[in-house]
């Protein structure tokens, strides 16, 4: 078995590119581990709590301790079924800030800089504007991946944006366009009341040509020949077979899965892989570094009237809302309940925003557990650019153990202080009158806990991953020790061999990651084909007037 181009993942990259690669008439192999993404957990966008906690769907990592974080052991979800983490995400779409990608072009990622990547996030969006505002010109119009917002009927949402005026931040209509600063509506990937994932998107249109097949096997490791990636050794059935690459292996398997497999195909810091037994093939200090993510505490405030989505967690009510989810795609099991969003900035002197809000209707935990206090509203918010780095590292040369992955959370002293500061700003904004009708006392952390010890006790204890782990196959210049893959995504030192995933992030983007997953799938794909990339836009993106001055 084999092909032109053998793709290992079918997540939100690895979709994309097995999209446009087989519609350039190159014949595409795509390697799952996970099945099917077929039944209402996954299809259902209000049923997002439940995918990400199925091991059917999920690889199930876990971080080491994390000693920063009182020694807890954190859930690291990665989607193991078509679509990947796209199939059990909470469906939130942002494209991150323009100043992230110039960020990566002078790290060393040249050709990724915004204006490089704002026409790949064109081409690949269809954008519903649905009468809700919206920067029109900014959004692509015809792409795969559709993009809408939910209806933001509750009052809450109103309350939520209104209080970020009061307390004087700015508000955007649309924070994928040209303004990402303030406070206003949320994306999210659902169309016609559906999830609308890399799978939906990109996979199944692709499968559907004659030159895109999917094979459902673990991949081990890639098959290396006089330093040239020629095929992916898999598991299949119990047997362990080779299928081939005619022209190149394309790594799509996360941030956690793509380095381990680079690893144990002997690519990697050459201590850690003799340690293992691994014969090095090349030694790139840089593979499994450089590991980030974003942190976040769940702020919640009960409320005062009884119109919080609090009402409809019953069997009862879950019953009628999935039942009108089935057959009508109405209601509110077609919204993942993200629908208003903010991004700011922590003080002056920060050039573009560096927290980020996630606004709900409701006081619940990603694994579905409600406040004990009933109806409630709480808001995500954590840092964007934490400066602690972590790792992903073989346990064994076994393909089938999980790798170590350590984050090293809040590390740094910065971490704190920028934690200390979302608290109070957070804080500062459900005080506003527009919150008024509706605050009736802080459920968590609590008005107790003031001081930066007591809210440092509170941070360590329930921060939670908002699970964007990225960074650990880095791209950057060909000639620099640490990168991994060249800025085409070639991996440096191995011929026939790419890696395309959020693992190749130079830094963590601002806000959710799976938009810009995708997006290096659509630009990955076009330095593949060697036909030169999408002109470069001339639009230049929001940074607030007084951002050296002021704060908001």
């Amino acid at each position: 078995m084999n092909a032109d181009y053998v793709i290992v993942g079918a997540g939100s990259a690895g979709c994309a590119m097995a999209y446009r690669l087989s519609e350039a008439g190159k014949d595409v192999l795509v390697i799952e581990h996970g099945g099917t993404d077929a039944g209402p957990f996954i299809q259902m966008p209000a049923a997002l709590s439940y995918p990400m906690n199925m091991g059917v769907y999920d690889w199930g990592y876990k971080t080491l301790p994390e000693p920063h974080l009182g020694g807890r052991t954190l859930v690291t979800p990665r989607g193991k079924v078509i679509g990947g983490s796209s199939s059990i995400n909470g469906m939130v779409y942002v494209r991150g800030h323009a100043g992230d990608y110039d960020h990566w072009e002078d790290s060393g990622a040249s050709g990724w800089g915004y204006a490089d990547v704002l026409p790949y996030f064109r081409r690949m969006e269809h954008w519903h504007e649905s009468g809700q505002g919206g920067d029109v010109e900014w959004r692509g119009k015809d792409g795969p991946l559709h993009v809408s917002r939910g209806p933001r009927d509750n009052p809450l949402h109103t309350a939520f944006v209104k209080a970020g005026k009061q307390a004087g931040y700015q508000t955007t209509d649309d924070y994928n366009g040209q303004q990402q600063e303030g406070f206003g509506p949320m994306d999210m990937t659902v169309w016609q009341g559906r999830r609308w994932s890399a799978a939906n998107a990109y996979l199944r249109p692709a499968l559907e040509r004659d030159n895109c097949n999917l094979i459902r096997a673990f991949a081990r490791k890639v098959v290396i020949e006089d330093g040239r990636a020629v095929g992916v050794e898999v598991e299949r059935g119990g047997k362990i077979e080779v299928i081939g690459a005619n022209t190149e292996v394309i790594l799509a398997a996360s941030s956690i899965n793509s380095p381990k497999m680079l690893m144990l195909s002997g690519i990697g810091p050459a201590k850690h892989l003799t340690d293992h037994g691994i014969d090095v093939v090349a030694d790139r200090p840089g593979v499994g570094q450089n590991l980030q993510d974003h942190l976040e505490v769940y702020m919640q405030v009960a409320c005062k009237q009884p119109i919080t989505l609090f009402k409809y967690w019953t069997l009862f009510w879950k019953g009628v809302i999935g039942a009108k989810w089935l057959f009508t795609k109405k209601g509110l099991g077609a919204s993942n309940q993200f629908e208003s969003a903010a991004f700011i900035r922590s003080k002056a002197g920060v050039k573009y925003p560096d927290i980020q809000y996630h606004f709900l209707p409701i006081a619940v935990r990603y694994d579905g557990k409600v406040a004990a206090e009933g109806h409630g509203f709480q808001a995500h918010v954590g840092p964007m650019r934490s400066p602690s780095r972590g790792e992903v590292t073989l346990a064994d040369s076994d393909p089938n153990t999980a790798p170590n992955i350590f984050f090293n959370y809040m590390s740094c002293d910065e971490d704190w202080e920028d934690f200390r500061t979302c608290l109070r700003h957070t804080r500062e904004i459900f005080a506003q009158d527009a919150f008024e009708p509706y605050v009736k006392h802080e459920i968590q952390p609590g008005e107790a806990l003031q001081t930066d010890e007591e809210l440092d006790s509170f941070i360590r204890e329930h921060a939670e991953s908002a699970y964007h782990p990225c960074g650990t196959c880095r791209m950057g210049a060909a000639d620099d020790p640490m990168s991994v893959v060249d800025p085409e995504c070639r991996v440096i030192g191995v011929d026939g061999l790419r890696v395309a995933d959020s693992s190749i992030f130079p830094r963590i983007t601002n806000g959710n990651l799976n938009g810009p997953s995708i997006m290096t799938g659509e630009k990955a794909a076009d330095h593949i084909l060697g036909r030169g990339m999408l002109a470069p836009s001339n639009d230049a993106p929001w940074f607030h007037p007084d951002w050296e001055t002021s704060q908001r």
